[in-house]
């Protein structure tokens, strides 16, 4: 128990070092500090969370590993025409995701969820694609034809990631599925920045903010790993006494 204590504390101070960096510029000491804290926060969850999902879990050991890879490679080029770093990377960063993508998706009942949010769901749908493409269109003169296709399926799959958040939020509407929401959300927040900082202005502060949400995206998922699910029966129930 201190261990996860201190683990829990080590993690958070790391967090602020990270932010600081980052506010300082120092993005290659900030990058092996993310890594360094997304391994150690990997290992608190193992630690302190005692009904550990397999699906989380491996949404976190592949991001690890993508971090580790990240900050391995910073100065490392390779004498050929074709990044293969930014294909691994990025093709880990959305493994990650669909881990996360199954973990929300496999205990919802996506059938009932659906029929009872059909209008938002078809909204979801239509805001998800004009966000997708329109996000994705700051790349197009910037990329190769292949990186702009990883970019868009890059865009797409954390675009569901929140789109299938939110639905389970309406649906099961407790504090786990929340915490999970607010955490997607912040997520896609975080990519945006990003991709708005790589392509558009290379502004430090959209660096910073862009950290920011990830800091707060894991704190968030973190939370909701700890937190159970209320049956949805009982809402179900409700609604019909009502």
């Amino acid at each position: 128990m201190q261990v996860g204590k201190f683990l829990g504390a080590l993690v958070l101070a790391l967090s602020l070092f990270f932010l600081g960096l980052q506010f300082k510029g120092l993005e290659v000491d900030a990058a092996g500090v993310r890594a360094l804290t997304v391994t150690l926060l990997t290992i608190l969850y193992l630690l302190s969370v005692k009904k550990r999902h397999p699906l989380f879990l491996a949404f976190l050991i592949v991001f690890t590993i993508s971090e580790i890879l990240n900050y391995a490679t910073w100065n490392f080029t390779l004498e050929t025409d074709v990044d293969y770093f930014y294909y691994i990377g990025n093709g880990l960063y959305i493994t990650a995701y669909l881990f996360l993508i199954a973990r929300i998706i496999l205990p919802l009942e996506m059938t009932k969820a659906i029929s009872r949010f059909p209008i938002q769901t078809a909204l979801l749908t239509i805001l998800g694609l004009f966000f997708v493409y329109y996000v994705s269109d700051t790349t197009r003169n910037e990329l190769l034809y292949p990186e702009y296709y990883l970019e868009l399926l890059y865009n797409s799959v954390i675009m569901f990631l929140m789109a299938v958040a939110l639905l389970n939020y309406m649906y099961r509407d407790d504090k786990k599925s929340m915490n999970l929401l607010i955490g997607t959300i912040c997520i896609v927040f975080s990519e945006v920045i990003q991709l708005a900082y790589f392509y558009i202005s290379d502004m430090n502060l959209l660096n910073v903010l862009c950290s920011m949400f990830l800091v707060f995206a894991f704190l968030f998922l973190f939370i909701q790993s700890k937190l159970e699910h209320r049956p949805i029966l009982r809402y179900q129930q409700q609604d019909v006494n009502v």
